[in-house]
């Protein structure tokens, strides 16, 4: 079984992403890789690219966001409300994935937006099905609960994603 990168901003990852589509796919190819993720903040607006592109050059494209989750109702739109989320990365692991990610990026778009578009862990228990959730960078729930030692806290937290 080959090595593949579940964790990449395109350059849609505004102020955190400089790949081209195509220049990931490229290095892909050029490392023999078979498949590959684009994982952008917050959003798909690269995805449909990224697919027919990756289709085309015969790559598995897997398709996914790494989401901001909010601490609490993804709604609340306080003063403070900007400072207290988690990232999370979703992989859709099929079409139902997909059409929950679908799902998911709109509410957090429409709802939940304010100064980025938040999700909470009750609208990822609603449309959880076909995703795949990874813990993402530093600022994911688990890498933060480890580094303030809290080993059992960042267990329980990987367990319900």
């Amino acid at each position: 079984m080959s090595f593949v990168h579940l964790h990449n901003h395109s350059h849609y990852s505004l102020l955190d992403g400089l790949t081209k589509i195509d220049d990931l796919l490229a290095r892909v190819k050029e490392l023999k890789m078979d498949a590959v993720a684009v994982t952008d903040h917050g959003n798909l607006y690269g995805a449909i690219e990224f697919y027919k592109k990756a289709k085309a050059a015969k790559i598995k494209p897997i398709l996914g966001i790494e989401a901001y989750i909010a601490l609490g109702n993804h709604k609340d739109k306080k003063p403070t409300a900007d400072e207290k989320y988690f990232h999370l990365i979703l992989l859709a692991e099929n079409n139902t994935g997909w059409q929950n990610l679908l799902k998911l990026v709109t509410k957090s778009y429409l709802d939940g937006f304010y100064y980025k578009p938040r999700m909470d862990n009750n609208l990822l228990r609603e449309h959880h099905e076909g995703l795949i959730a990874l813990s993402a960078c530093l600022s994911g729930e688990v890498s933060r609960a480890i580094l303030a030692d809290r080993y059992e806290d960042a267990k329980k937290i990987a367990q319900e994603h």
